[in-house]
């Protein structure tokens, strides 16, 4: 099953506008480190990976605990652009949930989401979590929130649940469960997972219509591909910057290595929402976390690791993308 490894802005702008009036808070700090700017808010087609997004939503969950559940009761289902619309069009609840399951991609999940028949019951599951282990809570959180108020709209009504399962601890936050799975909730449990009388799979939606779910279909299709070849061009390109971390060989050489023009590549990259500086800057990130959290290296090792001729620079860059020097990060 694919998943993207590019997003939209939508959770991004979100986040923004549910945390923009607490004090002493700004829109600047949620983006540190992303490689966001604020004017890239302002082009609804532009494109960001999804290791953006996790770090725009790390720091906001510095300031709300429960962001995952605040989200998922926001997201709805017209949320989705094309892949909203065809779910509103399908024909019956179960229909809908099979769309939105057949194009994970645009429903920018980051889990493996089923639906498990037990008897009378049905269990929407997500399973197979393969991001940021730190931000599991809130992603679980922020999924099956998203996944009920979606059945929620297209039912134009609230869809009784019978059980509500998390693999994680009770959180602090807890009685905030109860907004979006106002049923028995279990924690600790063998998955996540909420469920709900089988029969409701079988309910007709109040705006179907099969002309405009054909359509949509059609759409949902052909930016499922836009995003595929996109994803093949982004993760193909970062597997080249991994292994050449220490000399990175700049625009030109990797163009070169892919048998295209620096103006081509940049152009693609730039259509995905990426750029050769933020892929070289996420791939940087992320090994240099992983170096200083092993703590065995000096940081003039690590920086040298990274490319970096000067130690400065590298602190200076790791600043930039984390908000705090290595050393404060490493303690």
């Amino acid at each position: 099953m694919l998943h993207s490894q590019l997003t939209t802005l939508h959770t991004v702008s979100l986040i923004l506008q549910l945390l923009a009036e607490r004090p002493g808070l700004s829109a600047e700090s949620l983006l540190e480190g992303s490689g966001i700017r604020l004017a890239d808010l302002q082009h609804p087609d532009f494109r960001i990976s999804t290791n953006q997004e996790m770090r725009v939503c790390a720091n906001a969950r510095e300031h709300c605990q429960s962001l995952g559940l605040e989200l998922g009761r926001r997201m709805h289902v017209s949320s989705y652009g094309a892949l909203g619309y065809t779910l509103i069009s399908s024909a019956t609840l179960g229909d809908a949930l099979q769309r939105a399951l057949e194009f994970p991609a645009l429903l920018g999940t980051y889990f493996e989401l089923s639906l498990v028949h037990e008897g009378e019951r049905v269990w929407l599951q997500a399973a197979g979590y393969r991001d940021q282990a730190e931000l599991e809570t809130f992603n679980t959180e922020f999924c099956l929130a998203s996944m009920k108020l979606i059945c929620d709209d297209l039912l134009g009504r609230s869809l009784p649940l019978i059980g509500a399962q998390f693999t994680h601890a009770a959180p602090a936050y807890e009685a905030q469960y109860r907004h979006s799975f106002p049923c028995t909730r279990q924690f600790e449990a063998p998955r996540n997972a909420f469920a709900f009388a089988a029969e409701w799979l079988e309910q007709r939606l109040p705006l179907a219509d099969p002309v405009t779910h054909c359509d949509m279909l059609a759409r949902c299709r052909q930016i499922n591909q836009e995003f595929t070849s996109r994803q093949s061009l982004v993760m193909r390109c970062r597997q080249l910057l991994a292994a050449q971390l220490e000399a990175p060989p700049g625009l030109d050489g990797l163009a070169s290595q892919l048998h295209c023009s620096s103006r081509s590549l940049r152009r693609h990259l730039h259509d995905a929402g990426s750029s050769y500086q933020s892929l070289l800057d996420e791939l940087r990130y992320a090994r240099a976390r992983h170096l200083l959290e092993q703590g065995e290296l000096p940081i003039y090792r690590i920086a040298e690791a990274m490319g970096y001729s000067e130690t400065a620079s590298f602190r200076h860059a790791f600043q930039r993308w984390s908000g705090q020097p290595p050393s404060r990060f490493r303690a």
